[in-house]
Order: structure tokens, then C-alpha cells, then sequence
């Protein structure tokens, strides 16, 4: 990776961090605020239901307070006191009472805790009130009691407001009642009066912008949906609230549950459910009723519910979120901006510096760094380009060396090949002359012969400046889209004759699949690898295998010929592409040289591996694209 690259990721991950750490402080932050802002506002409608059960409770208590001391009630209250009086003559008494003070519910009840009227359900005639506290029955005194047992039992009763569940014909209902005493005689009658506890008393709550309240009337051992109500009456999807319910009867604390009405989250609310309890009738000490968790002597007979949208958080943790991306989008911007002025500032030199040197590695030793400041990084450029003058200087004395030494090794080949043929021309020549001079009649025999051998040498220095003149004339690749499988094939069919005339060499090809096209001069490729495959053949007159291999190497294509001949050793495979260097008895010396030069045409490069009696391996490493890049220093 780049260093450029490396600035890049270092800034945006900068970027990114900030954003992402603000951003979560501030989802966090709004979280909570909201969650507080939740529980506010359900305290607040808890605080206005109690302070509303009060006021409500109250007026209830006022009212029973006004039956109680009524004509009719104190006449009722004198009549129980006397003997063999008849109860049933006052059952339809609280329905008028009742009706009078505007109260849902109303009953008399005699100081043994029997029901001697009542309003909502006449044929409770007769029956047990569990409102009535069992201290206050078992403390109420006969005729012969003193008057202080009668006020004792009387202060048992609870004087403030309480939750009730109330049996009526239709089914039962939660209340809020009161108890009042009319102590006319000696032994009291009991008044218990009370109104609904449903979607009207609800109706008389102020509830704040965003929240709306429920209650559960808790009168069934089991879930019953019929029992939530809400401003309008039986609450639309009361099944989604049941588990907070359950939960609240379960544990008898305030528990909270978030409700999703729809997939969106912005639908959904945080629901409270607030327990609301009452004196436990069978408790032998009724206790005064309150708002929250239940105690041992209460009894839980409804939940509040308020719920909160949190459609607001939703939206506000929304927008946080796209401005957290629109953030952090900037912030990349600004991290890819400031990387590209830092590494302008700072690595430009760097880069322009690795892009020279590719330049020398590649063999431009004309490339130059511009010194752009007198710091270390401008120093690093001025002796860069010092060492490219001095490796030019160094090039041009190895290479007028290396003239003078190809020069001399060419005029020695050349001699050592034009010296071969004319000692035969001489031997033939002087014959000759020493026939013309001792016997004509000789000459004419002789004549022949030598004209024979004449022809024959001066053919064969033909040939030798014929290949002298070949490898001078090395033409320049005509590069053209092709295969190199292809001209394995093709020279294959070129030695398919030769090959099946010695059934010593087995051929093994193996070719690579798909492998990339080359831009490359066929005809030259195919005469390199004549030679390889010659040489090979060569090198195996006892017998042996052949094999040829294509193989892919990313951005190149390798070809490799081995063969499993007679082999060469360190020192012959160091000077096997020199010029006339070669290793057999009638060779030239040029085939693998003229291999290499094709090679290093085509920007590629060659190379051998042999081992001694096992065999040889030739390489070549042909490059998929080898057209020329001009490097620029800036």
C-alpha cells in the first residue's frame, strides 16, 4: 500500500472516529433525555390521577356523608335499632338515594355487615358486605353493649376513598366508594356509595401532548381484553398490551414495555403500567387504597397505563443519523483533500524519486529528479542524479569495453571459422600447380578432383558468412494478438517427423487453459522455440522426454522446454547465450543466441536450469503487455 493510500485511510478513519464518537454521545444523550422525558410524564399523569382520585374520592365521600345524615337514612338507622323490626321494608330506599346524590353505587348495610338495600342490585338483599371491616362487625355491640364498644367498632371504618370491585347483574365493575356511618341508637348503619371507575373519569384527566392513558379494570382472573378501556371506551389492540398487564399483576410493581404498532419504529410507544390497589377484603385490617405497588393488605384492582409516542425520538434519532453521514461524507471529503495536499507537499518528491529509479531499473539512466528544496529530501534528489551521471559515465566505459571485447571475440570466431575452409583450398591449389609442372597429362585427373573440393569449401565459407550475416540482420518483432500454445503447436508439427523416426524421445505438452493472448512477432517466437526444441532433441541421441509447459504468471506467460539429455554444468550454463559458444562438435554458436535476442526484443526474459547426466530446463517469461511507459519527474 501507498503512502499516499496509507494518509488517505489514516485521515477518513480520523474523520470517521470523531463523527462516529460525537454522533453516539449524542443518540445516547437523546436516548435518555427521552426515556426521562417518558417516566416525567407518566409521573405527572400518576401524580394528576392521584390528585383527581382524591378530589373525585372526596365529592364521593360528601355525597355518601349526605345520604348518611338524610331523613330517610336516620329513620332507617332508628327502625334497625328496635326489636322485630323488618329489614325488607327498605330495599328499594338506595336506588332514590342514589339517584338523588348522582351516585352510580349505594348500599345500606345493617351493623351485622348485611345488605339491607341496594341501588345497583336489588337481590343483594340480605347478602354480606366484605366492604364492611370485620373489626367493625365483631365489635358491633347488641342492645345491652355500652356505648364505647359502638364507637370503637364505628372508628374501624376507613374514611377516605377506596378501589372497590362491585358485582352487578351484567358483570362486575371497579369503583370508587366511601363508607359513612348513620349512629342513630345503638347500633350503626353502615352507607357504602361510590361511582365508576372507567373511560369518564379518564375523560377528566389533562394528558400531555403525545401521551394517552388507559386503564385496566383488573376483574378477571385471566387477560380479558374487554376490560381496557381508553377515552372512548374498549381500547383498539389491547392483545399487544397484555404482556405489560401480565406483568404488572405478576409482580404487582410499575413496569414499562415498548409497543410496535406497525414495522415502522416511529409507530411505536413506551407504555408505563401503573398499579392500582385496594383494601383486600378478606384482610382482616382494611387498609386506606393507594397508587403504586401493592402491599400485603391490598389488593391490585386496575393498571394505569400511559403511554408515550416515540415518534419524536424516532425523528430526532433520524435526522441525527443523516447528519451523522452527511458529517462523516464531508469529513471523508476533507480527509481525501488534506491527503492530497499533504502528500503533494510531502511525498511528491518521494514519488517522483521511486518513478526515476524505476526509470534506471528499466535502463533510462537519463532520468533526473528535480531538486525543488535544500532539505533532506532535496539532498536525496542531488545525489540521486550525481549517481545517475556516474552510472552513465560507468555505462559508456563498460559498453566501448564491451565493443572492443565482442570485436576481438568476433574476429577470432571469424577467423577461427574462414581458417577451417582455406587450408583445404591451399592443399587443393598447390596440388595443382605441382601437377601442371611434373605431368600434364596428370593435370586433367586432377583438375577434377580439385575442382570438386574447391566448390565444396567455397561453399561452406558461403555458409558461414550466410549465418554471420543472418545474425547481424535480426529483424525487430512485428507484434501482432497471439497464442502462445499456438506456435507450441505449430512447432511440434514441424518435428512431428523427425520426433516419430526416433522412438527414444517421448513428447509430454502441458499447455495451460485460457491463457491470456500475448502481442508478440509468431514468426520469431516460432524460430526460438525451433531452436530450444532442437537443442533438445540434440542433447537426447540415447533417448529420453520432451516436455513443453505454458503456464500463466499474472501480468506474463512462461514457456518452458526441458529435456532429460546429457545436462551442462555451472560454468556452460554462464556462457551458453554468449556468440559462438557452443557445446557441440559442429555447431555455430548462435542458435540460443539468436533465441535471446528474440526474447529481449520482445521485453521478456530467458533463463536455464540444467543438471549434470539429468537434463535441462529453458525458460522464457514473455510480458502480456510490453509496450513502452514514458515515466514523467516532477
Amino acid at each position: 500500500m501507498s503512502f499516499r493510500k496509507k494518509l488517505l485511510l489514516l485521515f477518513a478513519a480520523t474523520a470517521l472516529v470523531c463523527v462516529a464518537v460525537i454522533s453516539i454521545s449524542v443518540y445516547s444523550t437523546i436516548r435518555r433525555s427521552f426515556e426521562q422525558a417518558d417516566q416525567d410524564r407518566a409521573n405527572a399523569v400518576a401524580a394528576q390521577f392521584r390528585s383527581e382520585f382524591q378530589r373525585r374520592g372526596s365529592e364521593v365521600a360528601r355525597r355518601v356523608e349526605s345520604v348518611a345524615a338524610s331523613e330517610a337514612v336516620q329513620r332507617i338507622a332508628l327502625d334497625m335499632n328496635r326489636t322485630g323490626a323488618d329489614p325488607s321494608e327498605y330495599v328499594g330506599e338506595a336506588r332514590s338515594l342514589a339517584s338523588q346524590q348522582r351516585l352510580d353505587f349505594l348500599e345500606l348495610v345493617d351493623a351485622r355487615g348485611t345488605i339491607l338495600s341496594s341501588a345497583q342490585w336489588q337481590a343483594k338483599f340480605g347478602y354480606p358486605e366484605a366492604a364492611i371491616p370485620q373489626a367493625a362487625i365483631s365489635g358491633a355491640p347488641t342492645l345491652e353493649a355500652p356505648n364505647s364498644e359502638a364507637a370503637a367498632a364505628i372508628a374501624t371504618v376507613p374514611p377516605g376513598p377506596f378501589l372497590k370491585r362491585e358485582e352487578l347483574p351484567d358483570g362486575a365493575s371497579l369503583g370508587l366508594f366511601a363508607v359513612r356511618v348513620a349512629s342513630v341508637g345503638e347500633q350503626p348503619l353502615y352507607v357504602i356509595g361510590g361511582e365508576r371507575l372507567d373511560q369518564a373519569f379518564l375523560s377528566t384527566l389533562d394528558i400531555p401532548a403525545g401521551t394517552r392513558v388507559m386503564l385496566y379494570q383488573n376483574l378477571d382472573a385471566k387477560w380479558n381484553p374487554k376490560s381496557l378501556l381508553d377515552l372512548n371506551g374498549p381500547a383498539a389492540g389491547a392483545d399487544q398490551l397484555a404482556p405489560l398487564v401480565a406483568k404488572v399483576r405478576d409482580t404487582g410493581q410499575e413496569s414499562q414495555r415498548v409497543i410496535h404498532w406497525t414495522a415502522d419504529p416511529a409507530d411505536a410507544e413506551v407504555f408505563h403500567g401503573i398499579p392500582l390497589t385496594g383494601p383486600n377484603m378478606t384482610n382482616p385490617n382494611m387498609a386506606v387504597p393507594k397508587l403504586g405497588a401493592s402491599a400485603p393488605s391490598q389488593q391490585l384492582l386496575g393498571v394505569l397505563l400511559v403511554g408515550s409516542s416515540r415518534r419524536p425520538l424516532i425523528e430526532l434519532q433520524r435526522q441525527v443519523i443523516s447528519t451523522a453521514m452527511l458529517v462523516g461524507g464531508v469529513g471523508i471529503l476533507a480527509a481525501v483533500l488534506a491527503s492530497l495536499w499533504f502528500a503533494a507537499r510531502v511525498t511528491r518528491p518521494v514519488v517522483s524519486l521511486a518513478e526515476a529509479a524505476r526509470r534506471v531499473a528499466a535502463g533510462d539512466l537519463n532520468a533526473k529528479v528535480e531538486v525543488e528544496s535544500s532539505d533532506e529530501l532535496g539532498e536525496l534528489a542531488a545525489s540521486f542524479n550525481r549517481m545517475t551521471e556516474d552510472l552513465m559515465q560507468q555505462k559508456e566505459r563498460t559498453l566501448q569495453a564491451e565493443r572492443v571485447a565482442a570485436w576481438r571475440e568476433l574476429a577470432r570466431r571469424l577467423a577461427h571459422e574462414l581458417k577451417n575452409p582455406l587450408f583445404p583450398l591451399q592443399v587443393t591449389v598447390e596440388n595443382l600447380m605441382r601437377a601442371k609442372e611434373k605431368s600434364p597429362e596428370m593435370f586433367e585427373e586432377v583438375f577434377h578432383e580439385s575442382t570438386v573440393t574447391l566448390l565444396e569449401e567455397i561453399n561452406n565459407l558461403k555458409t558461414i558468412i550466410g549465418r554471420f550475416s543472418e545474425f547481424s540482420r535480426m529483424p525487430q518483432p512485428q507484434r501482432h494478438p497471439m497464442q502462445v500454445n499456438d506456435v507450441v503447436r505449430s512447432v511440434l508439427r514441424v518435428f512431428q517427423a523427425q520426433l516419430q523416426s526416433k522412438n527414444q524421445i517421448v513428447v509430454h505438452t502441458e499447455l495451460a487453459e485460457a491463457l491470456p493472448e500475448i502481442s508478440a512477432d509468431s514468426d520469431l517466437l516460432h524460430r526460438a522455440l525451433q531452436n530450444l526444441v532442437l537443442n533438445a532433441i540434440d542433447a537426447m541421441s540415447q533417448g529420453g522426454e520432451l516436455t513443453i509447459r505454458t503456464a500463466s504468471l499474472g501480468d506474463r506467460v512462461e514457456l518452458s522446454v526441458s529435456d532429460t539429455g546429457s545436462g551442462l554444468t555451472q560454468e556452460e550454463c554462464g556462457r551458453l547465450f554468449t556468440p559462438y559458444y557452443t557445446t557441440k562438435q559442429h555447431g555455430t554458436g548462435l542458435g540460443l543466441a539468436i533465441v535471446q535476442s528474440v526474447v529481449s526484443d520482445h521485453g521478456g526474459k530467458i533463463s536455464v536450469e540444467s543438471t549434470k547426466e539429468k537434463g535441462t530446463t529453458f525458460r522464457m517469461e514473455l510480458p502480456c503487455d510490453f509496450s513502452a511507459h514514458s515515466v514523467s519527474v516532477g
